[in-house]
């Protein structure tokens, strides 16, 4: 084998290991931006499923089918490009919109625990019970709603991962949030839609012979309410957590780092109070401190959006 045919193969070879560290510092960021942008994740998987109250069985998939490619184009068509673009134009204005994406999730978070406490006809998304099964116009505005809510989420989303990788290069940046949106539209989806179809499949096997297996059935159609309930207690309080955090964060980079500072204290001093569970303690505490003042932030934010800002709003867009 000639020398220059050896140099060759080395070439390639040296080639094929840097393009594969590239791929795992992708995968590795790309993990490590999903896991910060939790709270969206899981508020985006308890709010899907409202969207196909009603409707007949057979529509359920193809609704959550066509709410998830219109998420993957929230993301892939509209917001990467556009969080790129920031990236290269105006990466000082990534901090406070990153802000104030976390005051909308403070905001939300709280709405969310105020309707629970104190029920009331604000902003909540609405059910109409005994929709036509063949209505494809309800249906279709129901898709677009719900394609709405997800590009708020998705834009968070995006958000967090893009200030995540700050130190990437252009492509690495693409290729983290193009690795991001579609993994979390395929697990988020995928999700809403093993929850949607897990009545059928209880009802199902509530139908067999095996009794066993009859008993599981009626465990899942029971137990779904509680599942659901469940994700939406775990999403409003993941919401005020992380929307929380975002804000500490932005305020440190602002050079106002009391704030942070104390709860970095108490999380020190709760990790060595508790050494054997020392990291799980430190972030309870994290958690903790950061998910009550997102509460605080998106109590406060409650009635200015909804006595100020939501009406004007409405008096800014056109009559139809």
């Amino acid at each position: 084998m000639s020398v220059g045919l050896i140099a060759l193969l080395d070439d390639i070879a040296a080639l094929a290991k840097v393009a594969a560290a590239s791929l795992d510092d992708i995968g590795a960021q790309a993990m490590k931006a999903g896991a910060k942008a939790a709270g969206v994740v899981i508020d985006d998987a308890a709010v899907t499923p409202r969207y196909v109250v009603g409707f007949a069985a057979a529509r359920e998939l193809p609704i959550v089918g066509r709410i998830a490619w219109g998420s993957l184009k929230n993301k892939l068509i509209f917001l990467l490009p556009g969080a790129l673009a920031l990236s290269l134009l105006a990466p000082w204005a990534i901090t406070p919109l990153l802000m104030l994406g976390g005051a909308y999730l403070c905001f939300e978070g709280a709405e969310k625990v105020i309707e629970a406490i104190l029920p009331h006809h604000g902003m909540t998304i609405s059910q109409s019970p005994g929709l036509a099964e063949g209505d494809r116009t309800l249906e279709d505005q129901k898709v677009a709603s719900a394609i709405q809510t997800d590009f708020i989420l998705s834009a968070e989303i995006m958000a967090i991962t893009l200030a995540t990788v700050p130190e990437a290069t252009f492509f690495g940046q693409a290729a983290v949030l193009a690795v991001v949106g579609i993994g979390i539209t395929i697990v988020v989806y995928g999700a809403v839609a093993l929850i949607v179809k897990a009545d059928d499949a209880g009802i199902a096997l509530a139908q067999t012979s095996s009794a066993p297996v009859r008993a599981l059935g009626r465990g899942i159609v029971l137990g779904m309410p509680y599942l659901l309930q469940g994700l939406a207690i775990v999403g409003t309080a993941a919401m005020v957590w992380v929307g929380g955090g975002i804000i500490l964060h932005g305020l440190e980079e602002y050079g106002i780092t009391g704030p942070a500072h104390a709860l970095h204290v108490a999380s020190d001093a709760a990790a060595a109070a508790m050494p054997a569970i020392g990291g799980l303690a430190g972030w309870f505490v994290t958690a903790l401190g950061s998910g009550i003042l997102g509460l605080i932030l998106g109590a406060a934010l409650v009635p200015v959006v909804e006595k100020a800002l939501i009406p004007a709003w409405r008096r800014l867009r056109p009559a139809r």
